[in-house]
């Protein structure tokens, strides 16, 4: 069957997914409920509502049931870049010697660059049947950013964005691509809001995290008549949306009679690997098959290795719900690594329960490592990854390699969220030998987790 299976496994149009699943409503365990900040009581629809759509609000809330319709409109919008192409890595596996046959779900084909777009078009589409003026937003690296620009101009919605200060600094060209979809960016933290002055009073020069875009989003959001705030990843509506990765990539593996052994995304706040595993951790809650299901994270933003599992805010300025995750605390800013779209101090309610109930386990490199990686992945594959995904390529190359030692051939999955050509910075530092590995201390994290909030 091997020699068979073409390079790039292609669905046709009318075997793109119609529905989303939601992996929870297969979790005994459910993710715990939000909280209200002011007095710990589970957060109410209309609460929520002040701040996220209506319609987002309910898929948000809802933990039974399994497949949600995609609206035609989104689904013609996907047809624009869906289905994407799951690969088979061949050239990667000759490279490397090992027996094992490695996948990967290419989620770059498309303007935003990233698998971001999956979830932005359908916030920007409920915004707009709800009748708003606009929507505001956090981003990192850049790709939610650019994604939610690209859908608001498609809906001809207004776009604020706050993008990480550090990273709207290394990544001038993904800031001027969501200009040029009509968006407003500003670095945060930032002197326009009266929590970016907070922030910036308490760490004077920080270079940012996407808790602080957070507080700063969701403020403008509440002070601006016709806006709602939207999230690029972490809840559990984002998770749904992105169950599209998944469910293509299993309907394409299920083409050729391939079952994976080994399931691996990058990890930062859940959106992409949320995506990716959710119709195989169906099967795994259900009891109808086994994946080895690995999340990576940087080891300068740990959440699941040497995080806790707990109730925090999701923002620095605690003005958000609170959410039980895995978490470093909300004060925690991470170094400033090239990987901005894993530099949240938590991680996906929904990802931390099934983690905590030890459904999939998690690893976290260095960023050195994760740029040889890449760099191994371009030379063979000829695709430049996103930093973020290649996080997922160094632990997949890791596990391809002791295939070779050990002679198994395991089939080896990995998701490639986007490409990395707004990350050339990024890439030169690491070609000029000037990229370090920040590790932080016991006792930093210590430190920021003696400050969640007392329950």
């Amino acid at each position: 069957m091997a020699e068979k299976i073409p390079y790039k496994i292609y669905l046709n149009e009318d075997e793109m997914p119609k529905a989303w699943y939601n992996v929870r409503s297969d979790m005994k365990n459910k993710p715990a409920p939000l909280l209200n900040p002011g007095t710990h009581e589970p957060m109410k629809p209309e609460e929520l509502s002040v701040v996220f759509c209506e319609e987002l609000v309910k898929q948000e809330l809802d933990d039974t049931t399994a497949f949600f319709p995609i609206p035609e409109e989104i689904r013609s919008f996907y047809k624009m870049y869906r289905p994407s192409p799951l690969v088979r890595a061949y050239c990667l596996e000759k490279k490397l010697g090992t027996p094992a046959k490695i996948y990967y779900k290419f989620e770059g084909n498309n303007t935003s660059g990233s698998h971001k777009l999956n979830s932005a078009i359908a916030q920007a589409y409920y915004a707009k049947k709800q009748g708003l003026k606009g929507v505001t937003t956090e981003t990192g690296a850049g790709q939610w950013g650019t994604a939610l620009s690209m859908a608001c101009s498609y809906f001809d919605l207004d776009c604020k964005v706050f993008m990480v200060k550090v990273s709207y600094e290394q990544k001038p060209f993904r800031r001027e691509v969501m200009r040029t979809y009509g968006a407003s960016v500003t670095p945060s933290p930032s002197m326009t809001t009266e929590i970016g002055k907070k922030i910036l009073e308490k760490h004077p020069g920080t270079t940012g995290s996407l808790g602080c875009a957070i507080s700063e989003a969701v403020e403008v959001a509440t002070k601006s008549e016709g806006y709602r705030y939207v999230l690029g990843s972490v809840l559990n509506q984002v998770l749904l949306h992105q169950s599209i990765i998944g469910l293509e990539t299993k309907a394409a593996l299920d083409k050729y009679d391939i079952k994976p052994d080994m399931i691996i995304g990058c990890a930062g706040g859940g959106s992409n690997l949320g995506g990716l595993i959710s119709p195989f951790m169906g099967e795994k809650l259900r009891g109808e098959a086994d994946y080895d299901i690995v999340a990576v994270e940087p080891v300068s933003c740990p959440s699941f290795t040497r995080g806790k599992f707990a109730y925090d805010f999701c923002d620095t300025g605690m003005v958000c719900p609170l959410a039980k995750m895995y978490t470093l605390g909300s004060d925690y800013i991470p170094a400033p690594n090239h990987a901005g779209g894993l530099r949240y101090h938590g991680m996906s309610s929904t990802l931390s329960q099934l983690y905590d109930d030890g459904f999939m386990r998690a690893v976290s490199v260095p960023q050195t490592e994760v740029f040889k990686a890449a760099e191994q992945f371009a030379r063979v594959e000829g695709i430049l990854p996103a930093p973020e995904s290649s996080h997922a390529i160094k632990v997949a190359i890791d596990e391809a390699l002791k295939c070779k030692e050990t002679g198994e051939e395991k089939t080896i999955v990995f998701g490639l969220t986007g490409t990395g050509y707004f990350d050339l910075v990024a890439y030169e530092k690491f070609h000029n030998g000037e990229m370090e590995d920040y590790i932080p201390t016991d006792e930093e994290i210590a430190e920021s987790l003696s400050k969640l909030p007392v329950m």
